[in-house]
């Protein structure tokens, strides 16, 4: 049962010429500034599952924004839509970054949010664009991947990734497995501090409801990122 005082607002902005079409979740009961947690959907853009892992952050006290990639009202119906617009981005990943970096700028400047103290989770998809932002060098605590892919054509260079960097994997998910060696060697030679967990039986997409579900994955990693976020976000002396 989510927190009565949650409240939540569609959030319109730009990437240059681009409009995009964000949504927040926070608590109005919470007094202050407290952290700041991006949010960024799976290939089928933000839709509704986005939506509410958005407002689960906020019933942990932190501000959600959902950050929108794709474009205002690009929202693929079908697997093959769905494969030409993430298809876009992972093609061209310094303009897949600038949209998450314009995600977490709206996320930044909400009066609620201590900018001192960002994440950012992603699923899926999602979970490929923060494992990006953190390539980056992004200004952020931490980053959650879940099910996300791994491989990129921009590896980090040696210690350019300031966040710490948490992913929870489906063991079972073949597609992303082959990309795991090389992904913990990249965090390596980056000196990132990564932590992987790898759920047992777990297939691609363990998180969201449908044929790949698995409760005891999705229930465990959601524990994992809240133990990580309540790490990272420690108000340092």
């Amino acid at each position: 049962m989510l927190h009565a005082a949650i409240q939540t607002e569609s959030v319109v902005y730009k990437d240059g010429e681009t409009a995009l079409e964000g949504f927040v979740a926070w608590d109005d009961s919470v007094k202050g500034a407290r952290p700041g947690v991006l949010v960024v959907h799976d290939w089928t853009g933000l839709q509704d599952y986005t939506k509410e892992r958005a407002k689960m952050l906020a019933g942990l006290g932190y501000v959600a924004f959902a950050a929108d990639i794709y474009g205002k009202d690009v929202r693929p119906a079908d697997p093959k839509e769905c494969a030409v617009q993430s298809g876009k981005y992972r093609k061209d990943l310094p303009l897949l970054r600038r949209r998450v970096l314009a995600g977490l700028e709206q996320l930044k400047a909400r009066k609620e949010v201590d900018g001192g103290r960002l994440g950012a989770i992603g699923y899926c998809f999602g979970g490929s664009c923060v494992l990006e932002l953190a390539r980056s060098g992004a200004d952020v605590r931490g980053v959650v991947s879940f099910h996300g892919g791994l491989g990129t054509t921009l590896p980090a260079a040696p210690g350019a990734i300031k966040a710490r960097i948490l992913v929870c994997h489906g063991g079972a998910d073949a597609n992303v497995g082959k990309e795991v060696p090389g992904f913990q060697e990249e965090m390596k030679q980056s000196q990132a501090k990564m932590e992987f967990v790898s759920y047992e039986g777990a297939l691609h997409g363990f998180t969201k409801p449908g044929p790949a579900y698995q409760e005891k994955a999705d229930k465990e990693s959601w524990a994992a990122m809240k133990r990580f976020f309540k790490e990272v976000f420690r108000k340092k002396d």
